[in-house]
């Protein structure tokens, strides 16, 4: 029988989606002869059974298109909101996929995805992911599709700020995307020439940062180019979350302390919003240079995919429909070196990818003279 397999994206929009799609559907139909189902909005729309048949007509010209073509959310199938309520919409997508007689969902997402797809998978479902962030955070794969692009995007940015803070005499810091990672931040920051990289994975201090600004302004540099993680925190900062952390860990599920945990977590994390602004005045009280802070923002993850992204994810796709042939669910498609590898979601789910304090990239930015904050 002809197998019929559905396609969704969920999280954040990310170049390259719509090539993944496309190389998804196109040999679905044209090598394997299936039928294919796009869902519109990620899990929100399985559940609420919003969909799209898909023909060759619908995968023609959006290969270099941002975005996705199918729409998307951060709807969790086990916590979605219905009215004013979370609910478990589990049943709800078990019984969709039942309906359109699905052999396979096959999503597109980055880690939160990745968890989803997990729980579906132990639903019952056949289930198969791709790995796709800015971030390229997701565990298990050496690269996401949509970071090269991103990175390209945030290393021009960099590249332009240059001119205005070696014209104004000031520090620029630039703020990317990256709450637990710093892959974007290191790669664009070490590509666009940046002399102070914040990351995640290494937590700073705000005294040490200046001294190495005072230090080139003495040696005949006076301008300085911060690029800095939305996730990166100061020492003090890490280590409160730290503590948090450890408290929520060890609470027992269901108690008072448990809630409590959560919710300072969630008073710390508001707290931080507006921290790198509060970092560039910091910097500027203790050089004496004028601060300016950047924030690049959702135009990073925006516009056309670069070539690798769409090689990237052309191969990933392909790939996909391999593992749907020869009947192997439960798996996350990924890049480790240039051969696609199927990965047990029960691996990928829950774990992220950090820069390895040991990391080629990061090591040569030291050497270079790049300053990390510690």
């Amino acid at each position: 029988m002809k197998k019929h397999i559905g396609i969704l994206t969920a999280g954040g929009d990310t170049p390259g989606l719509n090539a993944a799609i496309r190389a998804i559907g196109k040999s679905a139909i044209r090598h394997h002869g299936w039928q294919v189902t796009g869902f519109k909005e990620g899990f929100r729309g399985l559940v609420h059974n919003r969909y799209l048949r898909m023909g060759r007509e619908e995968f023609s010209g959006i290969l270099t298109r941002g975005g996705t073509i199918l729409g998307t959310s951060r709807d969790k199938p086990h916590k979605m909101m219905i009215g004013n309520q979370k609910i478990d919409m589990t049943s709800a997508i078990i019984e969709n996929y039942k309906n359109h007689n699905l052999d396979c969902l096959v999503c597109l997402g980055g880690g939160g995805t990745q968890k989803n797809a997990y729980r579906l998978a132990q639903a019952g479902l056949n289930i198969i992911t791709l790995p796709k962030t800015i971030d390229n955070d997701v565990w298990g794969t050496d690269i996401t599709f949509g970071y090269d692009t991103a990175l390209g995007i945030a290393t021009e940015s960099i590249d332009r700020l240059h001119s205005t803070a070696h014209s104004h005499h000031r520090i620029i810091v630039v703020e990317l995307m990256g709450h637990r990672a710093g892959w974007l931040a290191l790669g664009a920051g070490l590509a666009g020439g940046a002399d102070v990289i914040l990351l995640p994975e290494i937590p700073y201090n705000a005294e040490a940062i200046a001294d190495a600004i005072k230090g080139r302004k003495l040696n005949g540099s006076p301008f300085s180019i911060v690029a800095i993680s939305e996730g990166a925190m100061s020492k003090s900062e890490a280590a409160d979350l730290s503590g948090l952390t450890s408290a929520l860990e060890n609470a027992e599920r269901g108690s008072a302390e448990r809630d409590s945990a959560k919710e300072k977590i969630v008073a710390f994390q508001n707290g931080q919003k507006g921290s790198t602004l509060r970092l560039a005045e910091k910097l500027e009280n203790l050089t004496g240079l004028e601060a300016r802070l950047t924030i690049l923002g959702h135009v990073q993850r925006g516009g056309t995919p670069s070539a690798r992204d769409r090689l990237l994810a052309t191969q990933l796709g392909t790939a996909t429909t391999e593992l749907i042939a020869a009947g192997e669910f439960g798996k996350m498609v990924s890049i480790i070196g240039d051969e696609t590898r199927p990965v047990p979601l029960e691996d990928v789910a829950g774990k992220k990818k950090l820069v390895p304090l040991d990391y080629p990239q990061l090591i040569s930015a030291r050497r270079i003279g790049t300053c990390f904050g510690d």
